[in-house]
């Protein structure tokens, strides 16, 4: 692995946070799957592309990118080593030979120049401690007329998950669930600051579009709840809190995902996030 500039969240990945997202994969392609054909779509994968997936954790858009170039390739990259483990996995598993995985940070990893026809990435940019240089890295590693799409999430208020967690805020720490243009999930939410930040790392044809889809968070309320305060955010409020508020914290959530129950039982919240597609200039002087 080639060195890493991104050190915080190669720590947090490669600690609980990322074995919780490898033990947890199922469910989290539970969460976001509704986003893979949009972003996919929007990549434009022919048959023969060769595909970068950035943040790919234990990647499922990976392997569904490799499906779609049958005499391609797709590459997915992670800091995680516990996800690209599960990664690693699920793709001999599935048979799909037209895929490898890489440990690295996409600001500093040595990619050829040009040697992707797209990059793509489902919830896996917004953590970057300086944007612009690893969207510039990302770039270089596009051919000319390359393209770049990826999914983020949008203001945190067009979340039910959010809403969800907020339910909690007379009974635990609830904070702002992050500001655009800090590193965190909501870093990208401003499209004007997705924008500013693809523009200064030399891509063109920037556009940022809206993209909803509803993702199956438990089997149940009670279930949702247990995994939702179960996720990194829902950990650290619950490590404040004594044992009381603990159980508090349950019931209120529990109480508040029962309207989202679907017919079936299963809990379904809304994802509101930008679908974003930007190309890499067919003459592009790599200055940055």
């Amino acid at each position: 692995m080639q060195d890493i500039v991104n050190t915080e969240q190669a720590q947090a990945w490669n600690g609980p946070e990322g074995a919780h997202w490898a033990r947890n994969q199922d469910r989290w392609n539970a969460v976001n799957e509704g986003f893979n054909t949009p972003l996919l779509d929007a990549a434009g994968i022919i048959a023969d592309g060769r595909t970068l997936d950035v943040g790919c954790g234990a990647g499922q858009a990976t392997r569904l990118a490799a499906f779609r170039a049958p005499r391609g390739h797709a590459t997915g990259l992670d800091l995680s080593g516990p996800m690209l483990a599960e990664a690693r996995g699920r793709a001999e598993g599935e048979g799909v030979g037209n895929v490898s995985f890489v440990q690295g940070d996409a600001r500093t990893h040595p990619f050829e120049p040009g040697s992707f026809d797209s990059a793509i990435s489902r919830y896996g940019v917004m953590f970057f401690a300086d944007p612009v240089a690893a969207f510039g890295a990302i770039g270089r590693s596009l051919r000319p007329g390359g393209r770049l799409a990826f999914v983020c999430p949008a203001d945190a208020v067009l979340n039910e998950w959010v809403t969800a967690m907020a339910s909690l805020r007379d009974v635990l720490p609830v904070g702002d669930f992050g500001q655009p243009g800090l590193p965190g999930m909501f870093s990208l939410a401003a499209p004007d600051r997705i924008r500013e930040v693809l523009t200064a790392a030399g891509f063109s044809g920037v556009a940022v579009n809206r993209a909803q889809a509803y993702g199956t968070w438990g089997a149940g309320a009670e279930d949702a709840a247990d995994f939702l305060l179960g996720t990194g955010p829902g950990r650290y409020l619950m490590q404040q809190a004594d044992a009381a508020s603990r159980t508090r914290a349950c019931d209120v959530l529990t109480g508040h995902l029962r309207a989202h129950e679907a017919a079936d039982g299963t809990v379904r919240l809304r994802s509101t996030s930008w679908l974003v597609t930007a190309d890499r200039p067919a003459a592009l002087a790599d200055r940055l």
